[in-house]
């Protein structure tokens, strides 16, 4: 069967691949569409996304829609051959009794697409792939498989809203829109918050964000962020000026999600405010089982699926990842196996 395939820096092709062995416990499903990530871009371009460092060929997604291959039973539910599904893809670690309910940190857990561990997790740019039946998630009727692609994304900027302690009747600043900053946007909207505003350094992303229902789009290049405004912040940069920024931004007692990972350095930034404010400063980690939530705003806000810019056929995939790592032609660039 084919996958597409990164073995190191630079280096990515559509090959071969051993096909899947049946084995207990595991539902054999076909990926139909799989969303470019940053880390999987990072792994083309750098060959490692932090401390994970490709040390053998990795099948880059985590990001994946597809078909049912036989029917199945899980949890006393028969789930059809054919039906749509998105996954979970997260395998949780050791678990901590002290974090008892953040098993999306708990140590040594794994994740589809990742070169953390050796053997390296493959991920689901692939014709078939197997997974765990609790991973599965069945896709409502008016979901189509493409946009059920972005449940897993939507999921991380559903993890920071609740974080966050949720956002209805509340005033939300989305710092950056990159396609997780534009799906924390669409479900902040979704979600009931009084007011979105999402900021950027680019026109293009923003102009996306338009399509979302967000009340106002600030291009920060030219427009400052009003100060001690926003009850919620979403911080999906990870930029040092915008994190700065949204301490500024914050109104008395907000709470601030840091949602873009940081470079491992030291970076100046401007958090004065935090006390003054009493402001509460909170990382968020990809998701718990926030994906849930995701199928159900996908169902109910189809809007959101206007984050998906391209879909690409498998051989284009040199072209697919080149259009993904430009944020002027793109948001969420969709592999179709």
């Amino acid at each position: 069967m084919k996958a597409i395939v990164i073995s190191g820096k630079g280096k990515i092709n559509l090959t071969d691949v051993p096909d899947i062995v049946e084995q207990a416990n595991q539902v054999i499903f076909s990926p139909k569409f799989i969303g470019i990530c940053g880390s999987d871009l990072h792994y083309l371009a750098d060959g490692s996304v932090g401390q994970s460092v490709i040390r053998e060929p990795l099948i880059p997604g985590h990001e994946v829609s597809g078909v049912i291959d036989k029917s199945i039973t899980v949890n006393g539910k028969k789930i059809s051959k054919g039906t749509k599904i998105t996954v979970h893809p997260a395998t949780f670690g050791e678990k901590q009794e002290k974090i008892a309910n953040y098993p999306e940190i708990w140590p040594n857990g794994r994740y589809l697409g990742s070169a953390q561990y050796l053997p390296h997790t493959q991920g689901g740019m692939v014709e078939r792939m197997s997974v765990r039946p609790d991973q599965i998630r069945v896709v409502p009727n008016n979901v189509s498989l493409k946009a059920a692609a972005l449940a897993e994304p939507l999921s991380v900027g559903l993890h920071a809203i609740t974080l966050a302690g949720g956002v209805r009747d509340k005033d939300v600043l989305v710092s950056g829109a990159g396609p997780i900053g534009l799906l924390a946007a669409g479900g902040a909207v979704t979600l009931g918050a009084k007011s979105v505003t999402i900021s950027d350094v680019l026109d293009a992303p923003l102009e996306r964000a338009n399509k979302l229902g967000v009340q106002k789009a600030i291009n920060v290049t030219n427009k400052k962020i009003p100060s001690n405004r926003f009850d919620v912040i979403l911080e999906c940069s990870g930029a040092a000026p915008a994190i700065s920024t949204s301490f500024k931004a914050a109104a008395l007692g907000a709470t601030i999600i840091q949602v873009g990972m940081m470079i491992d350095k030291n970076i100046s930034v401007n958090i004065s405010s935090i006390n003054g404010k009493e402001l509460t400063y909170k990382g968020s980690f990809r998701f718990k089982d926030e994906i849930d939530q995701a199928l159900q705003i996908l169902s109910k806000n189809p809007d959101i699926q206007t984050v998906v810019t391209q879909v690409f056929k498998a051989k284009d995939y040199e072209k697919a990842f080149a259009v993904a790592k430009d944020p002027k032609q793109s948001a969420k660039v969709l592999i179709e196996m």
